[in-house]
């Protein structure tokens, strides 16, 4: 979605009164699903536009969403796959993202 798009679905949740955030991938190293710059936003509630991750991390990140829209302050959650990661959320490509999470 584009940036007007993505803004569109803020304006629309905000007059439902939800808190909306919104995730944003800032780095990509190796083989990642979607590139820098893709976006997903989450509304109070659970519901979700955009990916990050083609469905990889998209529930792990909505949980840390929840979290920024009721403290305010943004994070930088980083996914990627090692051995000891096997059995946790990450991405089964290979490589790594580094993605911002911020209240929208």
């Amino acid at each position: 979605m584009s940036l007007i798009e993505d803004l569109a679905v803020r304006d629309a949740w905000r007059r439902q009164g939800k808190s909306v955030a919104a995730a944003t991938v800032i780095s990509v190293k190796g083989t990642a699903p979607r590139p820098a710059g893709s976006r997903m936003l989450v509304a109070e509630g659970g519901e979700m536009v955009g990916s990050v991750s083609g469905g990889c991390v998209e529930n792990d990140v909505a949980v840390h969403a929840a979290e920024v829209m009721r403290s305010g302050e943004p994070k930088v959650l980083t996914y990627g796959i090692t051995d000891d990661q096997a059995f946790e959320v990450g991405l089964a490509c290979g490589g790594t993202i580094r993605v911002l999470v911020e209240r929208w």
